[in-house]
């Protein structure tokens, strides 16, 4: 017999079930925003990933949603941003890559 099978009939799964969809939720969004910040470049790489694992779960909703605008962007976009060569002309997308800035070693060199 498989082990969904043998979950299925546990006593427990009508406890067990409410969680396991709160966490594959978690995780195939998680997922979704890991391969959402795998890009084409590796520099973009070193500096999205990080950023998605250490400093992102902590983030305020509205500066989530602004990351997620900014997975949608270019990678020679974002490249030019992270280094500083330009800012975004959107406000919004702006804010979340000051943020990315100042959290992945990428601060304003004096």
């Amino acid at each position: 017999m498989s082990s969904k099978k043998l979950l299925k009939q546990s006593p427990y799964w009508s406890t067990i079930r409410p969680v396991l969809r709160f966490c594959i939720g978690i995780g195939v969004e998680r997922n979704r925003l890991f391969w959402g910040s795998r890009r084409g470049m590796l520099e973009l790489d070193l500096v999205l990933l990080p950023f998605l694992e250490n400093i992102y779960p902590g983030l305020e909703q509205e500066d989530k949603e602004r990351y997620w605008k900014l997975l949608e962007c270019e990678d020679q976009d974002m490249f030019a941003w992270f280094l500083r060569r330009e800012d975004p002309e959107d406000h919004e997308l702006k804010r979340i890559v000051e943020i990315v800035r100042k959290n992945t070693g990428l601060q304003q060199q004096s």
